[in-house]
């Protein structure tokens, strides 16, 4: 469809039509058929029957569709009262569409677009998708994100004729975090951000949603998922401490254990800012993806053939195109290409293969010890990226005719070309050809891969003010016959001369190179594969587990494997991983496959731990009014609105305050007939939604100790502390997030404080060794593990006990502690304590205490204490500074009390306004359990007020925000 621009303008002003039904050797102007002066902005063709088609007018000036259902030889044209934004047709049904609008509606048809029916409005752009046949129940089901009254995203299924309010369900309780719905083959996907941490959730066919498990530490910033074939999910994960690259995660079957795969692999952001990952998977045959690393500010291409288990470099070529010898050594120079995907769907891309030519590549890239952006060349493999050949020198667009039998390449370059090359046999030999007599400036190419035509249209410009020219291609002479069995030969899959992959031997029917035989449109692949005996290659580390140079699966420091268990319920059975699990669609049989199976358990008895009790709270409905005056709102903040022939709002007027506080909200009503006024004092409280307890790990008997309590978010409003120690039942109760205080037995006290903001309550409770005395030593620790400390408390902790178990060599557990305190560079104190009972023979337990950190000085002096942090990351433990206890100063950086440091946010309170009477009536009583706080003038007339809270809900599904007043 040609368009005329008017830059004077600054718009179309007119369009055409073309129609060809010869492949492109002849066309007809259908100007006439959908209106002279129609101008039309986007065409569609139905996926399911190629014989409809859809046109769309351009919204600039008017909204309307055109419809044939006959290849486009005749249309009818179509009135709408809303302007189409995008379309997307049912993968089955050839009538149904989903057409989303400009004002994010989403309305439905199922008679390909004749009448439309509106399904919901508020709907996230792009965030839609059809049922998948054999997982959904209706076959008309819709997926959507969507905001609904509240003013929360909510994931919402309906049927396209039954979308009503009553008719929706929501699949998952609780709100979700905007553009994060994805439905793609067996799995749906969305996001759930609490306590400024990003939560995924999964549902595999359909199941009940589950929490997505990745490594305890990753703490994501962002993720995406790259691939869910063959009931497996690849995710790209950018974790806590990257920037632009991303990880690289491989699930089991249902999608919820991750495993890493490869990290820091290169991103990078398209024409529209979306996020593109440095990631290819081959086509044609399965388990085989490349990927760019970046290593050390260099970038670096890796090839893996068991979906991420094991990756290597790719070899260079042998010789060059001239035929010279390349020098080029593993591991310090390689062959790397160039991975992205093109996003014009008319030129090849930098890289390319397809599932009708397996074991053949073509990819742009370079030799040497990193990726080039300017030495850029064309490689080919025909060996599923074993080997590889170097075919042009410089960046070329190639496709593949007639299942890979020919490879046609056109240069890529922003100057007027009149060649293209042709090759027969995989790239070794190109013939060249001119396909215009004029240079044309190539827009791209038209190519339907396997027709048996074997026919391309390159289209384009002879100079960029020309019209548009479309250059038929017919190869269909060159293939002279029909291959025969003397035309093909077999290929033997295989991984540097292994021939198992992903459990299997793979044989494939292909034809010999330089046969020009043509295989036609009713050609099959024939494919002869036998499994394998399972072996090391045949599985990966299970969730928890970390492959070390052993090749041994071996727990993180943050995992223990009995805490798969913990949902088991006595009586009953669960699997008991043994750290590893077959790689997901390999298909080696016996072998190691018996030794690493997931052994089934009985479940162990278990005192209960964890126990948490919840309170909810009920809703407030108020009567509506019906007056129609106007009315000017005052929100006490400094911000004012009016509003005339004010009529009643069903989800009332909303305002967002950017801070907890209290605020007078001031209401004037004025009609023809008098006025009105009403005051009300509003506690606006963002509620807490995390708090975390920061005790020292050691304190002296009969000393005082600091005890603070840190909440998340810090601006929360007015908060109450309830403070328990020991067995107490009764609290220490303060305003204050800190509090003094005395233990008088020795040993493990516990400490515990509840967290009240309006209606909420929330607790932490942490142990304290109190003793008589004890010694303690300042540790530091080699640089590379500050780039592994995200400098939570919860890693803190974890860490710590790595510390331990690393420094303990003979002596009790119980005699030491170690605690990490915040921030970088990491560093920690070592708590040397004395044995239990000792107390009346202190005298010869302190010199036992002198003699346990002797040897640990000693040791650690002698750089002989060190942990495996993770595979190849060795962290060597360092005496910093002798510290004699006694004496524990709370008020240094460095110290046992030490203060945490934690994110603060300020949540933003949201106050919905409902105005609904304005009669003289004296208020209702205020209910018992408003705050005191809380007090509305005596003014006639009143108005209901209900708050919620933007941006973020807790895992409970309630708001954030909550006022301490509701009437």
């Amino acid at each position: 469809m040609p368009y005329l621009y008017d830059f004077n303008l600054g718009s179309v002003t007119e369009s055409s039509l073309w129609r060809s039904t010869d492949y492109g050797t002849t066309y007809e102007k259908l100007n006439d058929k959908v209106g002279l002066k129609t101008v039309l902005s986007y065409f569609y063709v139905c996926p399911t029957n190629k014989r409809k088609i859809m046109l769309l007018s351009d919204p600039d000036i008017e909204s309307s569709i055109l419809i044939s259902s006959d290849e486009g030889a005749t249309y009818q044209k179509y009135r709408l009262n809303f302007y189409i934004q995008s379309l997307l047709f049912h993968p089955k049904q050839e009538e149904w569409i989903l057409a989303y609008s400009l004002d994010q509606k989403l309305y439905s048809s199922t008679d390909f677009g004749r009448k439309w029916q509106l399904m919901h409005e508020r709907v996230t752009p792009s965030r839609f998708y059809w049922s998948v046949t054999g997982l959904d129940k209706e076959p008309d089901l819709v997926h959507m994100e969507a905001r609904t009254a509240d003013g929360h995203t909510h994931y919402l299924t309906c049927r396209i004729q039954e979308c009503s309010e009553t008719k929706r369900s929501g699949p998952f309780s609780r709100s979700i975090d905007i553009n994060s719905l994805v439905v793609q083959d067996e799995y749906i996907f969305i996001q759930v951000t609490a306590g400024g941490r990003a939560n995924y959730y999964v549902s595999y066919r359909r199941e009940p949603f589950a929490q997505i498990k990745l490594p305890k530490y990753s703490l994501p910033k962002d993720m995406h998922i790259i691939s869910t074939a063959e009931n497996q999910v690849f995710a790209a994960v950018q974790e806590w401490n990257q920037n632009d690259t991303y990880n690289l995660y491989v699930s089991d079957t249902r999608g919820v254990y991750f495993t890493l795969a490869l990290e820091n692999v290169k991103s990078s952001r398209g024409l529209e800012g979306n996020v593109m990952i440095d990631l290819y998977e081959v086509a044609g045959i399965k388990g085989i993806f490349l990927a760019n690393k970046k290593i050390d500010d260099q970038v670096k291409t890796f090839i893996t053939y068991n979906k991420g288990r094991d990756w290597r470099l790719l070899k260079a070529p042998d010789t060059n195109l001239r035929g010279d010898p390349v020098v080029c050594q593993l591991p310090f120079c390689s062959l790397h290409l160039h991975l992205q995907l093109s996003e014009n769907p008319y030129t090849s891309g930098s890289i390319s293969s397809k599932e009708t030519a397996p074991g053949l590549m073509v990819a742009a890239g370079n030799i040497g010890s990193e990726l080039s952006y300017t030495d850029v060349g064309m490689f080919i493999s025909s060996d599923g990226g074993n080997s590889w050949r170097q075919i042009f020198e410089e960046e070329y667009n190639v496709w593949f005719l007639d299942w890979g039998g020919a490879l046609v390449a056109l240069k890529h370059t922003s100057m007027p070309i009149r060649h293209l090359w042709v090759s027969f046999d995989e790239g070794r030999s190109w013939s060249k050809y001119s396909f215009t007599s004029t240079p044309l400036f190539v827009d791209g190419s038209l190519v339907d891969p396997g027709i048996e035509t074997q026919i391309m249209t390159i289209f384009g410009h002879f100079s960029l003010r020309s019209e548009w020219q479309l250059v038929k291609v017919d190869y269909k002479p060159i293939f002279s016959r029909k291959c025969n069995k003397d035309d093909y030969q077999t290929w033997h899959l295989h991984n540097q001369g292994e021939p198992c992959v992903m459990g299997e031997r793979k044989i494939y029917k292909k034809r010999k190179p330089g046969s020009q035989c043509s295989l036609g449109r009713d050609y099959s692949q024939t494919v002869v594969s036998e499994p394998c005996i399972c072996g090391q290659g045949d599985f990966e580390c299970d969730y928890g587990y970390e492959r070390h140079n052993n090749n041994q699966c071996i727990p993180a420091f943050w995992f223990s494997p009995s805490s798969l268990s913990k949902d088991c319920s006595i009586g009953q059975s669960y699997l008991n991983s043994t750290g590893y699990r077959r790689i997901v669609s390999n298909n080696c049989t016996d072998g190691l496959r018996e030794k690493y199976k997931a052994k089934m358990e009985k479940c162990p008895g278990k005192a209960p731990r964890g126990l948490h009790i919840l309170t909810s709270d009920g809703k407030l409905v108020t009567e509506q009014g019906h007056n129609r005056t106007n009315i000017q709102l005052d929100f006490g903040d400094g911000i004012a609105v009016s509003y005339a022939n004010f009529s009643p709002v069903e989800d009332g007027i909303r305002h967002v305050y950017k801070s907890a506080g209290i605020f007078q909200v001031t209401a004037y009503a004025e009609n023809s007939l008098g006025s009105d006024t009403a005051v009300l004092f509003l506690h606006v409280i963002c509620p807490v939604e995390h708090v975390h307890l920061s005790v020292p790990f050691v304190a002296i008997r009969n000393k005082d100790v600091n005890i603070t309590a840190v909440v998340w978010p810090s601006q929360a409003g007015t908060l109450t502390y309830f403070w328990w120690f020991g067995n107490s039942t009764k609290p220490l109760i303060t305003l204050e997030s800190s509090i003094s205080y005395i233990f008088s037995e020795e040993g493990m006290n516990t400490v515990t404080v509840q967290v009240a903001a309006g209606n909420t309550l929330i607790q932490d409770t942490k142990e304290i060794a109190v003793h008589e005395y004890f010694q303690s030593q300042l540790l530091s620790f080699s640089p590379n593990l500050d780039y592994h400390n995200p400098d939570i408390p919860e890693w803190r902790q974890d860490i710590g006990k790595v510390i331990r178990r690393a420094l303990v060599t003979g002596i009790p557990d119980e005699q030491i502690l170690v605690a990490v305190f915040p921030g970088l560079p990491t560093s920690a104190e070592l708590f040397v304590l004395p044995r239990k009972n000792t107390t009346e023979r202190r005298k010869s337990s302190e010199a036992d205490l002198e003699q346990v950190v002797e040897i640990l000085f000693n040791a650690l002096n002698q750089n002989l204490v060190q942990f495996e942090l993770k595979p190849g990351v060795e962290v060597i433990v360092y005496v910093t500074q002798l510290t004699l206890a006694p004496l524990v100063d709370s008020s240094t950086g460095h110290s046992s009390s030490a203060m945490l440091m934690l994110l603060s946010v300020v949540f933003v309170g949201l106050a919905v306004f409902l105005i609904y009477k304005f009669k003289r009536n004296p208020p209702p009583a205020l209910p018992h359990q408003c705050s005191e706080n809380s007090r509305r003038a005596q003014k006639s007339g009143y108005f209901q007020l209900q708050q919620i809270c933007l941006n973020h809900r807790p895992e409970n599904g309630k708001p954030l925000c909550s006022p301490s007043q509701k009437t």
